[in-house]
């Protein structure tokens, strides 16, 4: 038997090695955001155009620099809640069924199947989605914008649904992407339901339907929250999918599934060759700062929404 003394130093050590990479990893994080902001003040300061609300982004000229976020922040935002609202019920409906419903013999491997698209590379998300999946969207997104017009998220955008270089596309392939995390977390959480609810509602004849909406959804709303949220994260900051997926547009948009444009993510990334001169790449890295504090908040939220937990409780 280990003596007290040994106990003690064992403690320290640990709390040490703890406190060390909890500071290292804050201290990353805050070392980014002044990197970023520190690099982002002198464009910001010679910008010549309102930065939250301008649409323009042209930084071919140091001396007359014009770039704003508005149009950024509409793409980025528009894309990753569609996807959000496209990927949140399938993934709840999937992680609900492997943990409920499927034999162990048949919930195991659709549970690696489902976490092997985690592991697909970006590029053949957005390779997939503009040659196999925009084709085959494209009736969908006539049908809704002939016939729901009417309404802001359906009407005409600023670049042809043809060819599917559309928010909507870029949505959908989006939500697949995200769709493994979602599932993942929740299926967790599901099976974490203490098996004294689920045999407690069966006792008073629920059916299975019933115990799932009565003791598994209610024990795991938390994870759920958290694991939409970390979704919305992974599709807010995705760059090469929507960077193949999304065509160039003209105009700015008007908050329709059919605009085009780009997101912060893409535009960055759209814009590496003129990285070279320090000003027109405070610029993006400006755009980069606003998708970083972005991120930030929609941690916050979840963690609001969760009430301080990621598991289910």
């Amino acid at each position: 038997m280990l003596g007290g003394g040994s106990g003690r130093w064992g403690d320290r050590i640990f709390y040490s090695v703890a406190v060390a990479a909890g500071a290292t990893i804050i201290g990353a994080i805050a070392l980014m955001g002044l990197f970023l902001l520190i690099r982002a003040i002198p464009s910001l300061q010679a910008n010549n155009a309102d930065f939250l609300t301008s649409s323009e982004f042209v930084t071919s000229d140091s001396s007359d620099l014009r770039f704003g976020i508005a149009d950024l922040f509409r793409v980025t935002v528009l894309s990753s809640i569609f996807a959000l609202i496209v990927a949140v019920p399938i993934a709840i409906g999937i992680a609900t069924f492997l943990t409920n419903y499927a034999p162990k013999a048949i919930a195991k491997p659709c549970a690696i199947l489902v976490d092997l698209l985690a592991a697909v590379p970006s590029i053949v998300f957005g390779l997939w989605g503009i040659f196999v999946l925009a084709p085959r969207l494209e009736p969908v997104q006539r049908f809704l914008n002939d016939n729901l017009n009417w309404i802001f998220l359906f009407a005409d955008g600023n670049v042809s649904i043809a060819g599917g270089g559309t928010i909507f596309t870029a949505g959908v392939v989006l939500a697949v992407m995200i769709l493994p995390i979602i599932t993942s977390v929740a299926r967790e959480v599901f099976s974490l339901t203490p098996k004294g609810h689920v045999e407690a509602a069966q006792a008073l004849g629920a059916t299975k339907w019933e115990v799932v909406r009565m003791t598994v959804y209610p024990y795991g709303r938390s994870g759920m929250i958290a694991g939409s949220m970390l979704g919305l994260g992974r599709a807010l900051g995705e760059t090469i999918a929507v960077l193949i997926i999304l065509r160039t547009a003209a105009q700015p948009g008007n908050w329709s599934l059919f605009d085009g444009g780009y997101t912060f993510a893409s535009k960055i990334a759209s814009a590496a060759a003129e990285f070279s001169a320090p000003l027109p790449t405070g610029a993006y890295i400006a755009a980069g700062l606003v998708l970083f504090i972005l991120t930030f908040i929609v941690n916050a939220l979840a963690r609001a929404a969760a009430g301080g937990r990621v598991s289910g409780g």
